[in-house]
């Protein structure tokens, strides 16, 4: 008797557990083929065309190399890895690399992920270029609008991370960021929050090409800007085109920071159309008397308008 009460608790503790999970995943990808998929496109493959409720899918700890893609049909779909370390999309295309033609990929043909798909959401995962210093070669590519990521990171060199969409809509809450020439780049409209930004070698954090008809570019509230580079190689941004916008907002600026700040990337003529500007930055590389004389520190009032509310209009990312 005691046998049989104890073969029937764990046969309803099983149950209770593939309930709970499938109440909380729709897929689960997993290498070792306990999921639903053992790779990452095929669970966005199963997604339905135009869904208009949220899709989770659960990544399970691997190093997944795959070149991913998004489609603008796939929508409000999250991903959430199992563990940030252990959970790792990867690729190792770059802008001389190939294509089957004998053509060079170019910047954006060198991307591991590509995401088209609006109401992205990924969690815990690691997104990574492995190319290494060879030039332009980008770990993620984001053109959807109001796409978020929570407690991820992006690893590369030049051009990790690019915000392609013009009409795009970008929130990044703890993430880590990494890599060397313009290594945030694009012409969305992005928020980082409370983000670190590791500089290798020598470069630029930013190389932002906002539209002109774009109040805000990038935002970065609360973050720490550091690296492993010499003191003094990295300037916060340059202009990718003329109305770039770059702001920092009580960040942490560690001594790889140049005093001037900001480039105009050889070009006059953007200081007078970029918009670059901080308020109350900190540490070794925040010398706001040094600073390029056409950048701004900001007042108490025009600070206070970089909300959330103010940036994003009628999208509200989770926090």
């Amino acid at each position: 008797m005691m046998k049989y009460c104890l073969q029937l608790i764990l046969c309803l503790l099983l149950v209770s557990s593939s309930v709970f999970a499938n109440a909380v995943y729709d897929f689960i990808v997993a290498q070792d083929g306990s999921g639903n998929f053992k790779t990452v496109q095929e669970a966005i493959n199963a997604v339905p065309d135009f869904r208009k409720k949220e899709t989770r899918i659960l990544i399970k700890n691997g190093v997944y190399k795959e070149k991913l893609v998004l489609a603008e049909s796939k929508q409000f779909v999250t991903f959430i890895g199992e563990s940030l370390d252990k959970t790792i999309i990867t690729y190792d295309d770059y802008a001389q690399k190939k294509n089957i033609f004998g053509e060079e990929k170019g910047t954006s043909g060198s991307s591991g992920f590509y995401i088209y798909g609006h109401n992205f959401t990924a969690e815990n995962i690691t997104f990574q270029n492995t190319a290494g210093p060879v030039g332009q070669a980008v770990a993620v590519f984001v053109s959807g609008d109001r796409v978020q990521f929570k407690n991820c990171r992006f690893l590369g060199f030049q051009d990790t991370l690019y915000t392609y969409g013009r009409e795009s809509r970008q929130y990044y809450k703890n993430c880590y960021i990494e890599g060397t020439v313009d290594f945030i780049f694009g012409s969305s409209t992005a928020v980082f929050d409370s983000c670190t930004l590791f500089g290798k070698t020598s470069g630029y954090f930013t190389a932002a090409s906002t539209p002109e008809n774009k109040k805000f570019g990038y935002v970065f509230l609360n973050c720490h800007l550091t690296g492993n580079a010499p003191e003094a190689s990295f300037l916060l941004g340059r202009p990718w085109r003329p109305y770039a916008k770059t702001v920092f907002i009580n960040c942490r600026l560690d001594k790889i920071v140049r005093a001037e700040g900001w480039s105009n990337w050889s070009n006059a003529a953007n200081e007078k159309t970029a918009f670059y500007a901080e308020y109350k930055t900190f540490g070794d590389g925040a010398a706001a008397g040094d600073r390029a004389t056409w950048s701004h520190q900001l007042t108490d009032s025009e600070a206070n308008l970089y909300t959330l509310k103010n940036i994003f209009g009628d999208w509200e990312p989770t926090k």
